[in-house]
């Protein structure tokens, strides 16, 4: 079995006709403003990247990557690769693995929306968290690196590294479920009964805690590379839900990959596998990892978490429908998207059933 997600989304195409520009004036800007930049220049675009488009630009000597803001008419809020480029910048004086940033640009007039320029990092981008092109033998330590990347993450210094002011500390998880409910209508395209419910239950039971740390927001897989030879994470990708907030929120996230069902089409998850066979670890192993490496004796609550994160996850969805609706959706197959909001908001009501709910 093969990792099918690497053919559908990894790997570049030539650049979309709605997402073409100038790219002279992309040369002649990269030439000011990028240390060490040669001509000529020859540009790509990447086929994942459902939300801000990304492009190779490829140049004699080296590679770089762009990220962009769609054109056309966005949600607001969306698409902030302002925010992308100042925590990629700060996380990169820790030594934690992000691409060396050169530039942002907010001048409109250069490719028509604001963008930013970053190294681009040769390694591995697996898709499918079964990894079935990796060796028995080397999946689990794949994973200890996952968990371990995200766990530097949670752990590190935001206010040593310039980021007190990246998002409101505290309410994280009001503040998530208001936006994503706002998103969430804005994009709406069918009414979905047990959306409805999670929109109107999860704010009065939010679990008391108020932790604060750097989140990634969509710490996935396929959103970090790894070493071409060795199960390390050489890089985390896709940055533009990061926020100041809180850490199981990310976590909880994360680990959605065990709780979902694979759609039998662009995503395959962790459940109902034989873990022992595939050698990855279980939802609670994988739970206890996270907490050695973060000072946690465990998690509480995980019902409300999870139901948290399926209604979160269904309301990014439905804002890729959104933009499929509207015309600005970056990947050819952001059209799916629409069949996976309505299983995960079932999902989600199951969960706050089990959480109390009635």
């Amino acid at each position: 079995m093969k990792d099918e997600g690497i053919e559908k989304f990894g790997g570049t195409k030539d650049v979309a006709e709605t997402h073409k520009f100038n790219q002279k004036n992309l040369e002649d800007y990269m030439a000011a403003h990028v240390d060490g930049f040669e001509g000529p220049l020859e540009v790509r675009q990447f086929k994942g990247g459902q939300s801000n488009p990304t492009y190779q630009l490829v140049t004699p000597n080296k590679k770089y990557v762009m990220r962009r803001k769609p054109p056309g008419k966005l949600l607001p809020s969306a698409h902030a690769v302002d925010r992308e480029y100042k925590v990629i910048t700060a996380l990169g004086t820790t030594g934690f693995p992000v691409p060396r940033t050169y530039c942002l640009c907010e001048d409109e007039s250069i490719v028509g929306t604001m963008f930013y320029i970053m190294d681009m990092m040769d390694g591995r981008i697996l898709w499918d968290p079964q990894l079935p092109d990796i060796p028995r033998e080397g999946r689990r330590p794949i994973f200890e690196a996952k968990v371990k990347t995200l766990a530097d993450l949670h752990n590190t210094d935001y206010e040593a590294i310039g980021l007190g002011d990246f998002g409101k500390p505290g309410d994280y998880f009001a503040r998530q479920i208001s936006r994503w409910t706002k998103q969430y209508q804005l994009s709406e395209t069918q009414e979905i009964t047990s959306m409805n419910k999670l929109i109107d239950w999860l704010p009065g039971n939010i679990p008391p805690s108020d932790d604060v740390s750097i989140v990634h927001g969509d710490y996935r897989l396929d959103n970090m590379v790894l070493h071409k030879d060795k199960p390390e994470v050489i890089a985390v990708l896709d940055w533009e839900l990061s926020t100041l907030g809180h850490p199981l929120g990310d976590f909880t996230y994360h680990l959605m990959q065990w709780y979902m069902r694979s759609d039998a089409g662009s995503t395959n998850t962790l459940l109902g596998c034989d873990f022992d066979a595939l050698n990855i670890p279980n939802a609670d192993e994988y739970t206890r990892l996270y907490c050695d490496a973060t000072g946690r004796d465990g998690i509480e609550n995980m019902d409300f978490y999870i139901a948290y994160n399926m209604f979160r996850l269904a309301g990014i969805l439905q804002g890729i429908v959104g933009r499929v609706r509207d015309g600005t959706a970056s990947n050819a197959h952001a059209a799916a998207m629409a069949d996976r909001v309505k299983p995960l908001s079932d999902m989600g009501w199951e969960y706050a059933l089990k959480a109390g709910a009635v």
